[in-house]
């Protein structure tokens, strides 16, 4: 009889947790902001795509690759690679490919991304 009563009370516990992490991960979905499109996938709220997670000295390091002055080149980029999340592939131009690496500028008004 008590194994019976406990049996049930380990089923009442499991259905509470499960049910809780529902909750939680739809109130995280909330608060993040990301509404699921039709296949179920979470989308940013406003409708816009992120871009993803770069990894900037590597995308630096190959663009400044032939670069005179390496170090300052690679300073540069890390910069402008952070900001933006996007390095135009090559050594030089190519600047439409990320226009927010192309737009960014020093204090003097001069491009600042090599």
């Amino acid at each position: 009889m008590d194994s019976g009563r406990n049996k049930k009370l380990v089923s009442w516990f499991i259905v509470l947790f499960l049910f809780m992490q529902v909750v939680a991960e739809a109130s995280l979905h909330n608060f993040i902001g990301l509404e699921d499109d039709k296949e179920g996938n979470a989308t940013p709220a406003d409708g816009f795509s992120r871009r993803p997670i770069i990894n900037c000295n590597f995308a630096c390091a190959r663009r400044c690759m032939k670069a005179s002055r390496k170090n300052v080149c690679a300073r540069a980029c890390g910069t402008c690679c952070i900001k933006c999340q996007c390095v135009p592939a090559g050594t030089s131009g190519n600047k439409t490919m990320c226009p927010c690496y192309a737009n960014l500028r020093t204090h003097g008004l001069k491009p600042k991304c090599p």
